[in-house]
């Protein structure tokens, strides 16, 4: 192997753990935001919220890094998919720190309002998708498009549990409208996380066309 290739393969292991530690920073932004909003906590939505620019930062970090290897490197085109996957990759991770900003600025949204019910479902939405996000990952460092395909499939899961809230919440609007603003928020809070599943099937898209150079829609949603 040239001494060129071999740097050139430092730097693909390079940018790959770049992604994964942004996979990382959107996971727990995640995983804070709901915390917070189970526990009407402000001050760590706050927290969340002004820490959403270390997320955009990584990820322009990230996209000057790929922009580099495509002007001072001669990828083959393999090399060209994975330069290619983690742009776009990086690209919905930024998006699902945004979905976990919202997430905070929804807890501030609702004040000191007394909670409409008990958080069951929305905990559980996360938790799926945050489960998505970390498989899809995985399957993008073993650059495995079967697992790809299949998790993409779990979105519909996710699909099914927003369904669920939406129409929970719809029953508490229709049987007291004192209750709308609240069920509001949590709708759109739930919607943030609907979206979040989205995206990981994004990146299982990405994954597909990285390893075999075609890109396929990978879930056609039931719901």
């Amino acid at each position: 192997m040239s001494t060129t290739r071999a740097t050139f393969d430092r730097q693909l292991l390079g940018l790959r753990d770049d992604v994964l530690i942004l996979g990382s920073m959107v996971d727990k932004a995640i995983d804070r935001s709901v915390e917070a909003l189970k526990r009407r906590d402000r001050n760590e939505s706050e927290i969340i919220i002004s820490d959403d620019f270390k997320i955009n930062r990584k990820r322009f970090e990230i996209e000057e890094k790929c922009l580099l290897l495509l002007a001072t490197q001669q990828p083959i085109a393999s090399d060209l998919r994975v330069i290619a996957a983690a742009l776009n990759i990086i690209t919905d991770l930024e998006r699902m720190g945004d979905h976990a900003e919202g997430l905070a600025k929804i807890n501030l949204l609702m004040g000191n309002e007394p909670p409409l019910k008990p958080l069951v479902d929305i905990p559980h939405m996360a938790d799926k998708a945050r489960d998505m996000l970390k498989r899809s990952l995985d399957a993008f460092v073993a650059r495995n498009a079967e697992a790809a395909r299949a998790l993409a499939d779990e979105d519909d899961e996710v699909d099914a549990l927003y369904n669920r809230v939406y129409k929970d919440l719809l029953e508490y609007m229709i049987k007291d409208p004192s209750t709308i603003q609240r069920a509001t928020y949590l709708l759109w809070a739930a919607h943030n996380l609907e979206r979040i599943a989205d995206r990981v099937t994004n990146i299982c898209e990405r994954i597909v066309f990285m390893v075999t150079g075609r890109m396929e829609e990978t879930n056609v949603s039931k719901y």
